[in-house]
């Protein structure tokens, strides 16, 4: 994902009608109206329309776009192979050979 253009639909509720269905209203965090702010959610989906990752923020922290593209690389390298991602893995770094495979079976797969 990293280094191309984001095409995706955002959802917008001006009238906080789905935010209060969804209780997603952060009482903590009031605007200049005095109406509580939405805590900011971003989904990221499966191709079968499952949810694969959640991120939560409140109203008063921005979302780091970077986080989100690392964590979508991060999905897409995994999904396919017997890996995870280490803490602060960027797309090129070493990962980490994840179980159920025997060393034997790791050793197999991506050599010594």
């Amino acid at each position: 994902a990293t280094g191309y253009d984001v095409d995706f639909p955002l959802f917008c509720d001006p009238d906080r009608e789905k935010s209060v269905e969804l209780g997603i209203l952060d009482e903590t965090n009031k605007d200049t109206k005095g109406l509580p702010m939405t805590v900011r959610l971003v989904f990221i989906l499966k191709p079968d329309k499952t949810i694969a990752l959640m991120m939560t923020y409140p109203a008063t922290c921005g979302r780091n776009f970077d986080e989100i593209l690392r964590c979508v690389d991060s999905l897409q390298l995994t999904s396919g192979e017997s890996v995870a991602t280490p803490v602060n893995w960027k797309k090129g770094d070493d990962v980490i050979v994840n179980f159920p495979l025997t060393d034997a079976d790791a050793d197999d797969k991506f050599g010594k």
